[in-house]
This record gives structure tokens, sequence and C-alpha cells, in this order.
């Protein structure tokens, strides 16, 4: 995967889906690359293939799953159906055809949002990267969803996992309170700073040694957090 931002290709003709979606993975922390069709799909993933690929069934030029079993002989990265074809036999087809997950439009940013940081978490896995971060006493393991400090499970929130998980993905770097927050709870929170920080103090109340001098997640005052 990369380095930096991972990229993210967004496959679909409609323009309004790439003015919301765009942004939206912009600010989790991606990089939003553009393609309405499936010939100019197919043509960048062979350019230069993306960390992931949300694709539309309905392309004016190809039939999504087609493009998917094309893309599929050269490309083996993650693949997430966005479509607003909802019958079963669609979705057991698409998966069938080498996609990773199905989500119906329309959709909640922060639901997709979720499957791809699982998608991609999943390729780590598959591509030998350590799934377990270590900060400290605390451990964090992305795929199992389980966090321990100094040995004994920790329990949180789903909410609090992904923040912590959207952290600890961050490798260290500082990620600002509005990636955090689009990252999250989707981009209509990009403004609840406090809610966020009520979240933060959760958990650094379960996992620092002592919350009031983190050592765990730290603060970038007026920017965001990022781990230790």
């Amino acid at each position: 995967m990369s380095a930096h931002r991972p990229r993210i290709l967004v496959v679909d003709d409609e323009p309004q889906i790439h003015r919301f979606l765009g942004p939206a993975l912009d600010a989790a922390g991606y990089e939003p690359i553009r393609a309405d069709n499936a010939t100019d799909a197919l043509r960048e993933i062979a350019r230069k293939p993306p960390d992931a690929v949300v694709l539309d069934l309905g392309l004016p030029d190809m039939d999504g799953k087609d493009m998917l079993g094309r893309a599929r002989a050269f490309y083996d990265g993650p693949v997430i159906i966005l479509s607003a074809r909802d019958r079963e036999t669609e979705k057991i087809d698409a998966l069938d055809a080498g996609a990773d997950d199905y989500v119906e439009k329309p959709f909640g940013v922060g639901e997709l949002l979720a499957r791809l940081r699982v998608a991609l978490r999943h390729r780590l896995i598959r591509d030998g990267a350590q799934p377990v971060v270590t900060v400290g006493e605390v451990e964090i393991d992305l795929v199992g969803r389980r966090i321990s400090r100094a040995g004994e499970a920790v329990r949180l929130s789903p909410k609090e996992f992904d923040l912590l998980a959207r952290l600890a993905e961050g490798g260290g770097k500082v990620l600002t309170h509005r990636q955090l927050l689009t990252a999250v709870w989707g981009p209509a929170h990009v403004e609840d700073v406090q809610y966020l920080r009520v979240f933060v103090g959760q958990l650094r109340q379960k996992l620092e040694a002592d919350p009031a001098r983190p050592a765990v997640i730290l603060t970038e005052p007026g920017v965001g957090y990022r781990l230790g």
C-alpha cells in the first residue's frame, strides 16, 4: 500500500457522487482518484494501481461486474461495490466476480469509510503487514478489534475503537480534527471538535497510566491528535 495517503479510485458516472465522496475521502486522509467510466478506470488501474477501488455497477460503457472481472486479471486490491442495485442476486454476483464488499445507494459516508478501513486492513494482513500496533503497554489489534493494556483486555465502544484504529493507521502522524471526525462520524460532524475531545478523554481514561499526562494519545494543540 501507499506509504503516504492511500489512493482510492472512485468509479461512478454520477457527478454528484464525486462531488460528495471526493471531499469526504480527502478529509479522511485518502487521495481520491476519479473515473467516470470503466474504460478510464481500467486505464488508471493499469497505469498506477490504487490502494482500493469504489465501483458503481451501472457504468455507461460496461457493466461494473464485467469491468471488475477484467480488472481482477491484473489488480488484486480491495474493491467495494457502491450501487443502487439491491437484489440479493446482484450482490452475490458482484462478490463472486471478485468484490470485497457491497454498499447500497443511498449510503452513509461514515459506513462506507468504515468498510473501506476494514478492506484496507485486510489487505495489510494479506500482504504480511503487522496487524497489531503497540504503543507502550497498549496493543491494538486492528483486524481482531481487540485492545489490551499491560496484558489485560480493555473494552471499548465501537466508536472508541474506530477512533483509536484511525489514529493507529496514521502511523504516528498527526491527524487533524477534521480528518478524524470525517473518518469516524462522517462529514456532517466536521465541526464537532468538542465531541472528539470527549471521546479522546474517554480513551485516555481507559488506556493511559496517567490520563493527566497522556503518552498513548498525544494532543497537537489546535490541530489534532496522534499516537505516541
